[in-house]
């Protein structure tokens, strides 16, 4: 869930808008492009009895690219799978300092990988190996992991840098998204159950029923985010 709050820095935020748009094309065609390369081998391969020769390392490649690109992306939307037993049980104040010590180690962490990955992709590109289908280099396919982690480093920087504030009282899992709480299921039952009402009293009081299903399940959200 987005901030309703100004973000700090606001240079940063246009930087990084700029890097979301940019991620979000990348990835797009980066799926369309991987769906329609499988597609048409499918259709040359049982069609025309013909399959695609480069189609198998375009794939490859774009796995790469989507894979690492997708990191950056997951880390701006707050959606990483984490494992917060014992961190939602905290405090606020002491979850929002962890919140900055994860995410200073998670960047640190991944600028390192980074720099790791990019001097194996120098080495590579010194060697002048290629592709053994396109005929291209090699370390172009591993150029989209440097920048990947490079990007995700940097959305774990903002992210630290956003919860320095102990005065707000929201933590947030990225430079823009809230952390909250909500279970999709019990959200769904609740919906359910009011659209049900709804219907079994069409004389009004089931409308009641499903704004009240909709208010405990904005008030269940609102418990878990101030816990």
């Amino acid at each position: 869930m987005q901030a309703d709050r100004p973000a700090p820095f606001g240079f940063l935020r246009r930087i990084d808008a700029a890097i979301g748009r940019v991620e979000v094309w990348i990835l797009g065609w980066g799926i369309i492009l991987m769906a329609s390369n499988t597609i048409a081998n499918v259709l040359g391969r049982y069609v025309f009895n013909q399959s695609i020769y480069f189609s198998e390392e375009l794939n490859e490649f774009l796995i790469v690219l989507v894979t690492f690109m997708g990191l950056g992306y997951a880390t701006r939307k707050g959606i990483h799978i984490r494992m917060s037993a014992v961190y939602d049980a905290l405090p606020v104040t002491t979850r929002k300092a962890m919140m900055v010590v994860i995410a200073t180690a998670t960047a640190v962490m991944m600028a390192t990988l980074a720099w790791y990955a990019f001097e194996y992709v120098q080495k590579v590109a010194s060697r002048g190996r290629v592709t053994p289908a396109l005929q291209v280099p090699l370390y172009l396919t591993y150029v989209w992991v440097v920048l990947g982690l490079a990007l995700t480093a940097f959305q774990y920087l903002l992210t630290a840098l956003r919860n320095l504030n102990f005065a707000e009282p929201d933590i947030y899992v990225s430079y823009l998204e809230v952390d909250r709480y909500e279970d999709p299921e019990t959200t769904a039952a609740l919906l359910r159950h009011g659209e049900d009402a709804a219907a079994a009293n069409p004389d009004g009081h089931g409308g009641a029923a499903a704004d009240e299903s909709r208010s405990t399940t904005t008030s269940k959200t609102e418990k878990g985010a101030d816990q």
